[in-house]
């Protein structure tokens, strides 16, 4: 049996793919889940593998767990375009998949980000851990919701010692329009489940988001750069709760 399958979604990332897929090319198998990108993303794709998949309308959940479904290997790393896997986190991922780990079904990965022009050390960022590693047999799935999907898994999960690398935001501009991207998606998941925006949510969510980021996460330590994260995040939590307030206004 071959030991791993890669699972990555895209969606106008030829910027990223090339060194994304570069970084995980010595998997047995990787699978791509493409959202019909407008770019070079799906033709860079397919020459590093002939498992790339179109799709329209699969949410980023839909796409994770879609991924799962094809994946032919014992085990399955999933991970963004933004993101890179490095020698280090290579050899201790064959090393468990090879057989001579723990004997955990389930692996929890930190993340390392760059934001603008360098790696935040504070602020909340990292190590960012999260289930990333997992034998197809252990039953994970992606949480139905539109953005910041969840994973539910059984079991007590063990943890790697290296990093993803996370080459997220370059530019403030890249930021802000995915923040309308993603804060429109939260908003519509928090009014399917019948959540309000309150007075609260718009004014103090975003000033306890900067404090807590800024002093108690330490995001202080990070220079400018983390002043400028901490701040556009209480943004988003504004624009957030924004949008809410106004999808719940318009279906009274």
């Amino acid at each position: 049996m071959k030991n791993l399958s890669v699972i990555v979604s895209t969606y106008n990332e030829e910027n990223n793919i090339n060194e994304c897929l570069e970084s995980v090319k010595w998997a047995d198998e990787i699978i791509v889940i493409d959202s019909s990108s407008r770019d070079k993303t799906a033709e860079i794709a397919k020459s590093f593998t002939d498992k790339v998949f179109t799709t329209q309308t699969k949410s980023f959940s839909e796409k994770k767990n879609f991924g799962i479904d094809k994946a032919s290997c014992e085990w399955v790393l999933w991970i963004d375009a933004d993101e890179r896997v490095t020698e280090e986190l290579k050899n201790e991922i064959r090393q468990i998949v090879s057989g001579s780990g723990s004997g955990t079904s389930v692996y929890k990965i930190g993340r390392k980000s760059f934001f603008i022009s360098k790696f935040i050390k504070h602020c909340g960022w990292h190590p960012d851990f999260g289930i990333r590693l997992f034998k197809k047999s252990a039953g994970v799935s992606f949480t139905e919701v539109r953005v910041h999907e969840k994973i539910d898994y059984s079991g007590k999960p063990g943890k790697l010692r290296n990093e993803i690398i996370h080459y997220t935001d370059l530019t403030i501009e890249h930021y802000i329009s995915k923040m309308n991207s993603y804060t429109t998606s939260s908003a519509l998941d928090l009014q399917e489940r019948n959540k309000k925006s309150t007075l609260n949510d718009i004014i103090f969510r975003p000033v306890f988001t900067f404090i807590k980021m800024y002093f108690l996460k330490l995001g202080i330590l990070d220079g400018y750069i983390g002043l400028v994260l901490c701040t556009l995040s209480s943004v988003h939590v504004f624009v957030k709760y924004s949008k809410l307030f106004f999808l719940t206004q318009k279906s009274q």
